[in-house]
């Protein structure tokens, strides 16, 4: 299958007074046609930031610093803005975090639907218009009726939907989901997951899920990049890294979640992420990672394959870094 979305060597740098903020330092991996791939970690892991990259939507004192962003063969990159403004909705779309903040407060749904279409070069008569909104709120599990209100009338899963309906106008190859049902109850999550799905699979459009639900990635994506201090630090198929995660940070993070069948007390990561201006030297987990080693400390591990499909970036897949700290019981319990 190929890929419609390879990002390579990904740089993103924010220039502040106290230091230049490496958000996003070095990150690549790829999408295949028709995937769901999850983005996890902590808040200020990078993962809206690469969401924003992708979108070319980065804003000073951020900049892209270099790398490359392939959408179906062609650099993001290196398109002027004009030239980009046609892709977004057209070639990639992005549902945002906050519904409310992504929607006019004062214009009904249908003007700013018609808006995004007209921006791009479609015109439709009043009542075209009105069957292709109808239509792109069936898909998202809406009424008709909902063009004619303001954002303010809907509950926050249907201005969700309302921004899903405007994220397919186009019919996009790439849809980017960052965080999408972070501000709802947990019975709204799932339709609103249960809508994303459902689009997904009817237009045949790539997803890229951003989250910090491990949960919710397990029963969304089929594939799964773990962020952490702006780096990539594990990717893989989710059942598989489930099944055998191979980074520390990914092994606290399956670690924490709860579990319905065995009672047993909740694993947590000592610790907090770095500063996003001072991060550590090394492996940028070491500080927080149980089974740090001396070279943990100074040098920065390389990201390699693992298990077939399976990627990670850390010491312990290092056979001569362990082999010269055998004395560490918990690297060698880390092996088995």
């Amino acid at each position: 299958m190929n890929s419609i979305l390879q990002v390579n060597d990904l740089r993103v740098y924010f220039d502040t007074p106290r230091a230049i903020v490496k958000a996003v330092d070095g990150v690549t991996f790829d999408i295949k046609t028709g995937e769901r791939f999850g983005l996890i970690g902590e808040s200020g892991s990078g993962k809206s930031t690469i969401a924003l990259a992708i979108m070319r939507l980065v804003r000073a004192p951020g900049r892209i610093e270099s790398g490359e962003i392939l959408l179906d063969g062609e650099n993001l990159l290196t398109l002027s803005d004009q030239e980009m403004r046609r892709r977004r909705l057209n070639k990639v779309a992005m549902v945002t975090q906050g519904a409310m903040n992504s929607l006019n407060p004062v214009i009904r749904i249908r003007k700013q639907f018609a808006d995004g279409l007209e921006s791009h070069g479609v015109n439709l008569s009043n009542e075209e218009m009105g069957e292709r909104l109808a239509d792109l709120l069936a898909r998202v599990g809406l009424k008709p009726n909902v063009a004619n209100m303001y954002p303010h009338e809907l509950s926050g899963g249907m201005k969700q939907r309302v921004c899903m309906a405007f994220a397919i106008s186009l019919r996009p190859s790439l849809i980017i989901a960052d965080e999408p049902t972070s501000a709802l109850d947990v019975v709204v999550q799932r339709q609103v997951m249960q809508t994303l799905r459902q689009v997904q699979e009817d237009l045949g459009s790539a997803v890229i899920l951003i989250g910090h639900d491990m949960g919710l990635m397990a029963q969304f994506a089929s594939r799964v990049g773990v962020m952490y201090a702006g780096k990539m630090v594990e990717e893989g198929p989710v059942r598989q890294m489930f099944n055998r995660p191979e980074h520390p940070y990914t092994r606290l993070l399956m670690e924490s979640l709860p579990s319905l069948e065995e009672k047993e007390a909740l694993v947590g990561g000592k610790g907090s992420p770095p500063s996003a201006a001072d991060r550590p030297r090394g492996c940028v987990f070491h500080p927080r990672c149980p089974y740090v080693m001396d070279h943990c400390i100074d040098v920065e591990p390389v990201y390699r394959q693992v298990h077939p499909n399976q990627f990670a970036a850390c010491h312990l897949h290092d056979p001569e870094v362990v082999s010269k700290a055998v004395a560490l019981s918990p690297v060698e319990e880390a092996r088995k």
